[in-house]
């Protein structure tokens, strides 16, 4: 996201050093139109005492060249606008420079801009630019550190927007008994794969885990988890399609403590965040399975949607996690910077390919690279 910025800020940074070289081409150039146009001139005056006709037509020859002469050296040095980096820079005489609130408020107009074209939403914008004012205001600054001070500023200012997750593998056996996860998200998050990459993850982990088949909607969905569960080599609790998915939840912790099975993991059928019968229906599954964790599995691509979906199931029963699917494919990166600021919960896994493995640990420094501010 942030590394067209980078280059950006470089150019800005560097047009102050190549300002004099500039001034001074410059004006050797208009030196040398001056003598030009001034050797057109006197070549005009020699050619006074020739015919009338013939002076018609060296005088227009002689406008014409002299148009040539400046249309060219126009065109060889075309005046520059100065940015307001280019600005800053030139107020600043000394080493050093305090930064003041019209600087930052300079500066963050660039930001804001990426930040808003890569579908961070406004009011993780707002949180970044405080943190700035906050961190940078008043400071004094070398003349030859403004820019690596504001990318670092900017670097904390995104950290502390980010929330890193807690351990699960080590809460999990923290848990005496079984541990129980619920799913849910709309339609073609990747929800159900999701679901088996976690349980690929715990059970490289040495930690069994037992599906439970709670979508008892949308067709085929017992089917693909079941298809799940035989290429992992895991058990799966299913009943038949329109049953309660409650009775699926309970009847899956009540497998796994027989078996002294450590993981649930639940399938629920994807909903709409704005169908008020469906939120009824995964209360009562929360009611009966009470889960120690509740996922929330969004599509990293679908930028603010994402956030506002995450936002509004967060609302409805209170999600504790989230995992975002097409992590590799998203090159804008918002949703990742959002989604956690607004809904005060962490991510834990990001969605990065096809296969059980490409399923990564969310950390804030591998954030910080994909963004380009490592």
């Amino acid at each position: 996201m942030f590394d067209a910025l980078k280059k950006k800020f470089s150019s800005w940074f560097s047009d102050k050093k190549e300002e004099k070289k500039k001034t001074s081409k410059k004006a050797g150039k208009n030196e040398k139109k001056e003598k030009k146009e001034s050797k057109i001139v006197k070549e005009k005056v020699k050619k006074e005492k020739i015919k009338k006709t013939s002076e018609e037509k060296i005088e227009e020859s002689i406008g014409e060249e002299i148009e040539e002469s400046v249309k060219e050296e126009e065109s060889e040095e075309p005046e520059e606008k100065k940015g307001f980096f280019s600005k800053l820079m030139g107020k600043i005489s000394s080493s050093t420079a305090t930064m003041n609130q019209e600087n930052i408020d300079g500066i963050f107009s660039e930001i804001e801009i990426t930040l808003l074209e890569n579908n961070v939403a406004l009011e993780v914008v707002d949180k970044i630019k405080e943190n700035l004012i906050k961190d940078l205001l008043g400071i004094e600054v070398k003349k030859d550190k403004i820019e690596k001070t504001i990318f670092d500023s900017l670097k904390k200012s995104i950290l502390e927007v980010l929330i890193e997750p807690p351990n699960l593998i080590e809460n999990i056996n923290k848990k005496i008994g079984p541990y129980t996860i619920i799913f849910f998200g709309i339609n073609g998050s990747g929800k159900t794969t999701s679901i088996a990459k976690l349980a690929n993850l715990l059970k490289k982990s040495g930690i069994s885990c037992v599906l439970a088949a709670a979508d008892t909607f949308r067709a085929a969905s017992i089917e693909q988890l079941e298809k799940h569960a035989d290429n992992l080599g895991l058990p799966i609790i299913k009943h038949t399609y329109g049953s309660d998915p409650a009775a699926v939840a309970f009847d899956a912790k009540k497998y796994a403590e027989a078996h002294k099975i450590k993981v649930v993991l639940i399938d629920t059928a994807g909903r709409m965040y704005t169908k008020q019968n469906l939120i009824k229906e995964m209360e009562k599954i929360i009611r009966i399975s009470k889960p120690d964790l509740k996922i929330f599995v969004g599509e990293s691509i679908t930028g603010n949607d994402a956030v506002e979906q995450a936002k509004t199931f967060n609302e409805a029963v209170g999600i504790d996690g989230i995992i975002l699917t097409k992590a590799d494919v998203d090159e804008k990166a918002g949703t990742i910077l959002s989604v956690s600021y607004v809904t005060q919960k962490p991510i834990y896994f990001l969605g990065t390919g096809q296969e059980y493995s490409d399923f990564t640990p969310f950390t804030k420094d591998s954030v910080l690279k994909n963004l380009g501010l490592d």
